[in-house]
């Protein structure tokens, strides 16, 4: 009778214990995080599955998301806490361009670099191979004599938008001779097949899945645009990154650490096999892995072109994560450049705004993450003539805009 009752008692203790780390666990705040299909979502995917969010005492859901305009409107209206989102998303709707002007999303720090690019159709095979800048014009040309040449990026005023412009101006294609429409990424494969448009500028692993299905081929990678170029950043609610502030920083170090996992290149193979579920990217393995790898089949009879040390990169010694002032200031003289809006006379104040930088190197400092020292510094993209001083944009654009 007193063993019965000694086993009671321990079954007993064990269902109060369940019972309270249920309740614990459920009373946590449930953070939500939206993501687009693309491959450069893996920070996210991999802080869950592998458990950093769990680790850093945070309950995260994700959700997946059909536009990046879905992500602008959930994450401004609290809906979503954060998301995977275009670098540029922020000064874009902040400047009235692909939003309402003066709606502020805050960037948390970056998630990758690399890893885009851009895509033509097969009525371009033959015209140009990958990376012939030169041919282009001249390819346009004479597609254009069929038919109408559209292409298309994935919202107005993101990064995918930009490379496709700076593309075009190198190329001496003035952007206004061909049409530009907004597709969300996961469905610009179906929209060239159906003859839609003749090119996009769209994340992985959409253009490697055009290429495998003979739909197009890439014809320059955004590497190659702007080699280790700021894509995609965690960008949160101004009131989540204002009120919550603590876990805010414990999602950031989760993701952090998912960045380093994803690095180590004998951990892509597994990442890409999560990536490719139905429930996150939901596109062939082989397809993911290999751009993963650096292995881009390019379509077309182009062959593959190998990346050694620029494909997607997602942490690189800290050099990736750290979001820099002078980045939101290349987008807002990008947007003037292209007519798309005027420089405003407070460009750096509104990247200080939007750009939670003092609050990414207090997340560093905790992980012992280096903070380049590089920002605010002038630099040069691949493809421009001029170099861009961060404290003199207006120099830049008188050269960009002659």
């Amino acid at each position: 009778m007193k063993n019965i009752f000694s086993i009671y008692k321990k079954v007993f203790i064990t269902a109060c214990f369940a019972i309270v780390s249920f309740t614990f666990t459920h009373a946590q705040k449930v953070i939500k995080l939206g993501f687009i299909p693309l491959t450069d979502c893996a920070p996210l995917v991999i802080a869950k599955e592998m458990g950093f969010f769990q680790k850093y005492g945070v309950n995260v859901q994700l959700s997946k998301e059909a536009s990046w305009a879905n992500i602008r409107d959930k994450v401004l209206n609290g809906e979503l806490d954060g998301a995977h989102c275009l670098f540029s998303m922020p000064f874009s709707v902040y400047e009235g361009i692909g939003g309402k002007a003066g709606s502020e999303m805050r960037i948390a720090m970056v998630l990758n670099n690399n890893g885009q690019a851009i895509t033509l159709s097969k009525d371009f095979c033959g015209l140009v191979g990958f990376k012939e800048i030169k041919k282009v014009a001249a390819a346009v040309k004479s597609v254009q004599s069929k038919k109408d040449v559209t292409f298309a990026v994935t919202f107005p005023g993101g990064t995918h938008d930009i490379w496709l412009r700076n593309w075009l101006a190198a190329c001496g294609v003035n952007a206004k001779s061909v049409g530009i429409i907004t597709i969300p990424p996961p469905q610009m494969v179906a929209n060239m097949r159906v003859d839609n448009m003749e090119g996009f500028s769209v994340g992985e692993p959409w253009n490697g899945v055009a290429a495998t299905q003979g739909v197009g081929f890439t014809a320059i990678a955004s590497q190659d645009i702007w080699k280790n170029h700021p894509e995609k950043a965690l960008v949160v609610n101004k009131a989540f990154s204002e009120t919550d502030k603590e876990d805010l920083k414990k999602v950031m170090m989760a993701i952090i650490e998912a960045c380093k996992w994803l690095d180590d290149m004998g951990n892509r193979k597994k990442a890409a096999a999560i990536l490719s579920k139905p429930n996150y990217v939901n596109a062939p393995v082989q397809v993911i892995e290999a751009r993963l790898m650096g292995s881009y089949d390019l379509g077309c009879d182009l062959g593959v072109q190998k990346y050694k040390d620029d494909y997607m990169l997602f942490y690189n010694n800290g050099f990736v994560n750290a979001p820099r002032i002078a980045h939101g200031i290349w987008f807002e003289a990008q947007y003037a450049r292209f007519g798309m809006a005027a420089l405003p006379a407070d460009y750096k104040q509104i990247s200080d705004k939007l750009i939670m930088q003092d609050l990414y190197a207090e997340v560093a400092k905790t992980m012992g993450v280096m903070v380049p020292a590089d920002d605010m510094k002038p630099f040069k993209t691949n493809l421009e003539t001029a170099t861009f001083d961060p404290n003199n944009p207006k120099a830049y654009l008188a050269v960009c805009t002659k």
